[in-house]
């Protein structure tokens, strides 16, 4: 296995996780991949409240990974995603950075 790539791109997570997964998460589908995204999610916020930053680390690798193979199952690219919503700045103002105010949700 090569070693990892400091400046992997979104597209490129997204093929390594379709790569290694893709049957596995074909045959599981949107729901059960959701529900195990749900999951790590969970797993994540108990590491932001008393975990290690290994853990911490372990963890938003696990969200990440799953959010990928919720958009490859949904035939999502997620580096065009991140382009449309946040390419132009912030969605609610459009400045970067953001001028919204603090309890505004953009």
């Amino acid at each position: 296995m090569p070693p990892p790539d400091p400046d992997m791109t979104l597209n490129q997570l997204q093929s390594l996780i379709r790569n290694m997964y893709g049957a596995k998460d074909g045959a599981r589908g949107v729901d059960g991949t959701f529900m195990w995204f749900m999951e790590e999610v969970g797993e994540l916020a108990a590491a932001l409240r008393g975990g290690s930053h290994e853990e911490r680390l372990l963890e938003f690798a696990d969200v990440l990974a799953w959010l990928a193979t919720l958009a490859n199952i949904a035939e999502v690219d997620l580096e065009e995603a991140i382009q449309r919503k946040y390419g132009g700045g912030c969605p609610g103002c459009r400045q970067c950075p953001c001028r919204c105010g603090m309890t505004d949700k953009p």
